[in-house]
Parts: structure tokens; C-alpha cells; sequence
């Protein structure tokens, strides 16, 4: 695949995923709160999105701001987002994150790239959905998803998704930046799955290399 074809993959991928569940941190982000986006985006790093919806929930009912969650014990923090993957962890980074944001930025979410990465638990990933999702600002969020489907589509031929977002910022028409994990996540998690993707359901067939695909349904 290559750009002569990206408007069109894009009109089918906009479709095809009006029927399909927004990931969590989406939903979330129409608050537009960038402090619910961010914690959202932490919780749900190998997570399942209806664990972290509940883990989100739970732990917001306790505290909801950067002062409330720096106050918060871990402990506290741990009980309320169990079972979210590694949950020891992102309580450290969420209680920490959230004291530099109270004591560093008067409470705000900083809004460029540089400030965010320097958070805890804050990689590229999450600094992209905060900006994109939370401030409207360019970026380019790729997860899991993104990263297995572009290059199964031969669109990058990358190792990591850090990788991909760099690829994608050169190549990826900017008008599809901040659309393109709303489309590639829901897709991933129905039809473009990880192994045996649902390739006899998928639109994108006739423009899909199919790279390193050994068996789909």
C-alpha cells in the first residue's frame, strides 16, 4: 500500500468503525479534560478496555485531580485500579505524576511533547493521545494496533512503534494524524486481530499486503 490509496483506505476505515466501540480513552476525552485523558491513557497500557474503563472509574470516585491523586497513598491507588496490567506500578507513576503536575504546573497538564515525556510512566504513546485528545494538537498515537496494521498493510516497514510514528509523521497525510488510532484501534481489536485477522470480513482485502499474515479467516 502506498499513498495512492490512503484516501481511500481512510473512507472505508471512517465506515467501518461508526458500528465499533471508541476505545476508553476517546470516550474519556470527551470531557475534554487532559488530566482524565492522561490517567486514562496510563491505566490502559496492557490493559483491556473494559478493565481500565472500571479501574478509571473506581479510582476518579476517589480522586479526581492532580493535588487529590498526589495525596492518595498508593495503596489506596493500587486497590482501586486492580486489575489493570502491572497495577503496582502505574500506581507509582500515576501518584508521582500527579505530584509534579500539582507542585511543577499548577495543577495543569503540560501541553508539549518535551514536558510530558518527562512524567512518569509517560511514553510516546501517551504524550501523543494527551496532546491529540486532550489539548487538539497534532500528533500521531501509535499503539499496538497502528504499528501491527500499517506495516501488515506494507504501508511502513518498521521494528517498534516508535519507529512507525516517525515513518507515519514522514509518509501519513497530516490530515489523517490525529484520526488514525481512533481508526486502527477499535479496528484491530474486531477485524485486523493480532494473529488469524478476519481478512474474509475486510474491506481493505484488495489493498492489504498482508505482511507476515500465515493464516486468517
Amino acid at each position: 500500500m502506498d499513498n495512492s490509496a490512503i484516501d481511500t483506505v481512510f473512507e472505508i476505515l471512517e465506515r467501518a468503525v461508526r458500528t465499533m466501540q471508541l476505545p476508553i480513552v476517546s470516550r474519556v476525552a470527551f470531557d475534554n479534560d487532559p488530566f482524565k485523558v492522561l490517567i486514562s491513557t496510563m491505566l490502559s497500557l496492557r490493559t483491556k478496555d473494559s478493565t481500565t474503563e472500571d479501574a478509571f472509574d473506581r479510582l476518579f470516585k476517589v480522586a479526581s485531580s492532580p493535588e487529590e491523586l498526589a495525596r492518595t497513598p498508593e495503596s489506596v491507588i493500587e486497590k482501586e485500579i486492580f486489575p489493570v496490567g502491572f497495577y503496582k506500578t502505574k500506581a507509582i507513576s500515576i501518584r508521582e505524576t500527579s505530584r509534579i503536575i500539582h507542585a511543577n504546573h499548577a495543577g495543569r497538564v503540560p501541553d508539549t511533547m518535551e514536558e510530558l515525556l518527562t512524567l512518569p510512566g509517560v511514553g510516546r504513546k501517551t504524550a501523543n493521545l494527551v496532546l491529540i485528545l486532550g489539548f487538539d494538537k497534532m500528533g500521531i498515537c501509535v499503539d499496538t494496533h497502528v504499528h501491527r496494521i500499517t506495516n501488515r498493510w506494507g504501508y511502513v516497514s518498521t521494528k517498534t512503534p516508535d519507529e512507525t510514528e516517525m515513518r507515519l509523521r514522514d509518509i501519513l497525510p497530516q490530515r489523517y494524524w490525529k484520526r488514525i488510532n481512533d481508526c486502527l484501534v477499535p479496528y484491530g481489536q474486531n477485524l485486523c486481530a493480532p494473529i488469524s485477522p478476519f481478512c474474509s470480513r475486510c474491506k481493505l482485502v484488495d489493498f492489504c499486503d498482508r505482511v507476515n499474515v500465515k493464516k486468517s479467516r
